[in-house]
């Protein structure tokens, strides 16, 4: 079946019969091992125009959250990887891109954000350096294509859709994973943020040391022209051994949020700056003539986005937050955390002044009105030792200290 919601198609798979296991993924939207949801009657919704599972039956968002938290998980994603390859492709990205591509080493990624001419955001991601003369961009939902096209004039560049997909394995033991799966060692150094081509079950693919949790974690990009389900078979039957499961986009939802990974369209765009979002030390104002830098250079540099906790309740999403009964923001990104056990958001205010331990009233999902309190982002693990394995965190009970 077909449902609209907030302008977002939820696609619901039929069952098609154990004969035809992998139909799914023959579509030109489907990740090509979406043959492995379908045993949980999965429903999906675009995200790049490649559908994404929203919702899994047989384990609760609750349950995908502890996973991710304590042991590790298996997510086929919409990301969508675009190839900028040739001599100028540096200058291209460099035109495109607030931080500079210069200082990024082949064998390294790099956040990397657009913006307009104004200073608002286009869009996010992660950029891969492959080679010299050659990237990928995992972009987060929305459009890069054209606005790389728009500014590629008089430059050597070529830019191409390499059909590649991206999994994601995240959680404390994701690192036992990799090494069981790999057909050879592990690539050294493998530190946060890096990537490099391996071998899982004889084929080639490239893995990198990133994810959207804030967890230890890697992402395997999975290459046409490879048998792709011997990969992710193997990753699966393997990562069983190790408490794996298959999750949906509730397995990031509230996890992110604590660690302050904004989502495009939601948390940021064109009417917000990268300082209005917090953003602002993704900027390098060096000798590069980057989209957004003149405007840039003159917009206020006070952030305006937070965290949110909510005492019992969870934050409807809109302007439903107030002080002495005026509006005075918009909640951006709303869930419930098991950890902290209360609503966490992220928040947008009209005003600056409004930061960490400003009280607010907040409508609740259920229409009730709640109480919140404005936090720094990330809620805990300020300095992002998890995914960098500095930090061992398995939480063993539903609270902080």
């Amino acid at each position: 079946m077909t449902v609209v919601s907030n302008f977002r198609f939820a696609v619901k798979a039929l069952p098609i019969g154990m004969a035809r296991p992998r139909e799914l993924s023959r579509t030109m939207l489907a990740h090509p091992l979406s043959y492995q949801e379908l045993p949980f009657d999965p429903e999906y919704a675009l995200y790049n125009g490649r559908l994404t599972p929203e919702s899994l039956s047989g384990v609760s968002d609750d349950e995908m959250y502890w996973k991710v938290r304590t042991e590790v998980i298996f997510r086929h994603t919409g990301e969508l990887p675009i190839e900028i390859s040739g001599p100028d492709a540096d200058a291209l990205l460099n035109r495109v891109f607030t931080r500079d591509v210069s200082k990024v080493r082949v064998g390294r990624c790099s956040y990397q954000i657009a913006c307009y001419h104004d200073g608002g955001m286009i869009n996010d991601g992660v950029l891969l350096r492959l080679a010299p003369d050659r990237f990928w961009m995992a972009q987060a939902d929305g459009d890069l294509v054209n606005w790389y096209k728009a500014h590629a004039g008089g430059l050597d560049v070529s830019i191409r859709d390499p059909n590649v997909w991206v999994s994601q394995i995240q959680g404390p033991r994701s690192l036992e994973v990799l090494a069981a799966v790999l057909d050879g060692p592990m690539p050294q150094p493998f530190r946060y943020f890096d990537c490099a081509e391996v071998s899982i079950a004889g084929q080639a693919c490239v893995i990198s040391r990133s994810g959207f949790t804030n967890e230890l974690g890697w992402e395997v990009y999975l290459l046409p022209g490879t048998d792709i389900a011997a990969i992710g078979d193997h990753i699966l039957e393997v990562g069983n051994t190790f408490g794996m499961i298959i999750t949906a986009t509730p397995v990031f939802r509230a996890r992110r949020i604590e660690a302050g990974l904004l989502n495009a369209g939601s948390d940021f765009g064109p009417d917000t700056t990268p300082f209005e979002v917090g953003l602002g030390h993704m900027i390098d104002f060096d000798h590069r003539e980057f989209i957004g830098r003149a405007a840039l250079e003159q917009a206020d540099r006070g952030c305006r986005t937070w965290g949110m906790r909510v005492t019992d309740g969870i934050a409807k999403l809109g302007r439903t937050i107030e002080i002495d009964g005026k509006s005075v923001g918009r909640v951006c990104s709303s869930d419930w955390s098991p950890l902290q056990e209360c609503g966490v958001a992220i928040v947008r205010m009209d005003m600056a002044t409004h930061g960490p331990g400003t009280r607010v009233r907040v409508e609740g999902a259920d229409g009730c009105g709640c109480v919140g309190e404005l936090c720094t982002l990330p809620m805990y693990d300020e300095e992002r030792l998890i995914p960098r394995g500095m930090l061992v965190d398995i939480p063993m009970r539903r609270a902080l200290d």
